[in-house]
């Protein structure tokens, strides 16, 4: 057995395990260096360190004492440890006859004790070492002390690589090690010392979600594996951390201009040739942030790698960097979509207002539409164009629509009981008309009350309408069958095609204020406006006009055939009691 062992193959297989940990040249840790302190102190010498052995070099990735982060593996005692994967004591190395005219001993270090750093594969990485500048023996108590510290040392390389610091399709480390290693840089580099950070994003989540329910996992797992030789030379030999499914990080080298970091990835992105059949299908883009180490927090400086990168999907060049303004308005976003799911939920900071609906032909007050406001006790009044499109994209929007719907057929009861008859609409959003239940809801909602269906209209915009046309259209014609008026809002603004107008269960046509408003400046405009109200006569449509805000204009509609007009000339939002008193006025 002895003649056909190979010592360079084992030493081959030895260095390959300790490059796969991606322990070599990385930043120093609190992890290790908790335990090189304390095996200083046990020790009560001035010199500890975790040293491993590389082909050429000793190189510490943890030290105490130690001015030099590597030093030559010739006559190394650490290296003898990797090599016979023992412990090694040497109470003087100048009575030694391998180690006396060693670099260590030349330096003056006189005692040296190694335990072995020994992988579950049973590869030595290199020696839990502590080294003094006096002769010294070794004691069983000793040895047992570094054995159990080098089991330490151990056990975090293995915690880190094996229970969730390392990607197990890529091998790369992954989220929790970049949060720790961004942590780490503290220990070797200035506090406030600029610091640039790059994620390459190789696939929206619509092409991974789009090319996964195709070609399955296994399409994921080789676009990775086939990205990652490119993502180590991109990162100029840098450790790369997968960070999530198709997103890679990595830190420029200290000192590199933002210019010269940026122009390095757009070339990458300008060169980079699809991968087989797959890469075709996806687009990479890159995400840059600026970040002071020990000042950002390694949580934010992800966090706004993803939205640099989400945001570069906007970007000719397929790069952007980290906006603190877009992002603000991101944050804010989420503020509000979080804050009003808690007004939602008590619904004492929300309130309905009505805006009139009158007869260009006689003047009265037809109907009124609900509108939902939401006063933030903070922020105070958040105004609804800024709440709304985004609840509505969301799973609010069911809830909101619930909300809005009972509130105004709550107001429509009371008023019924002090002789007020009006019809009152309330907006609907495409997520509603995709809701199965959503039509029993309503007519539910209404015998609930008393109400006779015909005074309640629903308004939903032609975008709603055309998402999904086939259930729109049926949820529409069950309401129409139940006596609920349908309005179609911002007429003229969505891409719904005359065919599909033809065909649609509605009883009113709503056309957007951005065509009424200025009609009266020009000729094309008002020509437009007469010929949709045309066109909406000749379907059998009712039509309504928002934005009217002036005499001229609601004269110009007057003349046109339009049946109603809505906006401030006639009257603003109003409360139920501003309401009260604006209808006995007229």
């Amino acid at each position: 057995m002895n003649s056909l062992y190979d010592p360079s193959l084992e030493e081959v297989s030895r260095l390959e395990a300790l490059r796969q940990l991606e322990l070599l040249d990385t930043a120093p840790s609190e992890a290790f260096d908790r335990i090189t302190r304390m095996a200083a102190q046990l020790f009560q010498l001035p010199i500890a360190a975790v040293s491993l052995t590389d082909s050429d070099r000793q190189w510490f990735k943890s030290k105490v004492g130690v001015a030099q982060d590597a030093i030559p593996r010739i006559k190394a005692p650490c290296a003898a440890v990797a090599d016979s994967g023992r412990m090694l004591e040497v109470p003087d190395l100048l009575e030694s006859e391998c180690f006396r005219d060693s670099p260590l001993a030349d330096s003056g270090i006189r005692f040296y004790l190694g335990a072995p750093l020994v992988t579950k594969t049973g590869h030595c990485l290199g020696a839990m070492c502590v080294l003094g500048t006096e002769p010294r023996s070794v004691s069983d108590a000793d040895r047992a002390t570094l054995a159990d510290l080098a089991a330490m040392v151990m056990a975090q390389i293995e915690l880190q690589h094996a229970l969730g610091r390392i990607d197990p399709v890529s091998g790369l480390p992954n989220r929790s090690q970049f949060v720790s290693d961004v942590r780490d840089l503290g220990l070797v580099t200035a506090e406030g010392a600029p610091q640039l950070a790059a994620l390459v994003s190789l696939a929206t989540p619509e092409e991974l979600s789009d090319a996964m329910r195709v070609m399955g996992g296994t399409w994921l797992d080789d676009i990775v594996r086939d990205a990652v030789p490119a993502l180590r030379r991109l990162a100029g030999g840098g450790k790369v951390y997968h960070v999530a499914p198709t997103q890679f990080a990595f830190l420029a080298p200290l000192g590199l201009s933002l210019a010269r970091f940026s122009g390095t990835l757009m070339a990458w992105l300008g060169e980079r040739k699809p991968m087989g059949q797959c890469g075709f299908l996806t687009t990479a883009t890159v995400g840059l942030v600026r970040f002071a180490v020990g000042q950002d927090a390694p949580l934010d400086v992800l966090r706004n790698l993803h939205s640099a990168a989400h945001d570069a999907r906007d970007a000719e060049s397929g790069l952007r960097v980290y906006s603190p303004e877009q992002d603000a308005a991101y944050r804010h976003r989420f503020w509000l979509i979080s804050e009003f799911g808690r007004a939602l939920a008590q619904a004492s900071e929300l309130h309905l207002v009505f805006q009139p609906k009158v007869s260009l032909h006689h003047g009265s007050c037809l109907g009124v539409e609900a509108l939902l406001r939401w006063t933030h006790p903070d922020a105070g009044p958040i105004p609804p164009g800024e709440f709304m499109p985004i609840v509505e994209t969301t799973a609010l929007a069911r809830a909101t629509t619930e909300w809005v719907l009972e509130a105004a057929l709550r107001q429509l009861a009371a008023w019924r009981l002090d002789g007020v008859s009006l019809q009152v609409a309330v907006n609907v959003s495409a997520v509603n008309l995709e809701e199965p239940d959503f039509s029993d809801r309503v007519l539910e909602g209404l015998a609930r009350h008393g109400l006779p269906a015909a005074c309640l209209a629903l308004e939903m915009t032609e975008s709603a309408l055309m998402r999904k046309p086939k259930i729109a259209h049926d949820t529409m014609a069950r309401l129409a069958e139940g006596g609920v008026k349908i309005a179609i809002d911002d007429f003229g603004t969505g891409y719904s095609s005359l065919s599909y107008l033809q065909d649609m269960p509605a009883d009113v046509v709503k056309i957007d204020q951005s065509f009424v408003r200025g009609m009266e400046k020009d000729e094309r405009t008002l020509a437009l406006v007469t010929t949709m109200i045309k066109l909406s006569h000749d379907l059998g449509h009712r039509v309504v006009a928002e934005g009217v805000e002036t005499e001229e204009v609601a004269q110009l509609l007057r003349a046109a055939g339009c049946d109603e007009a809505q906006g401030y000339y006639y009257g603003r939002p109003m409360a139920p009691a501003a309401l009260a008193d604006w209808l006995a006025g007229r």
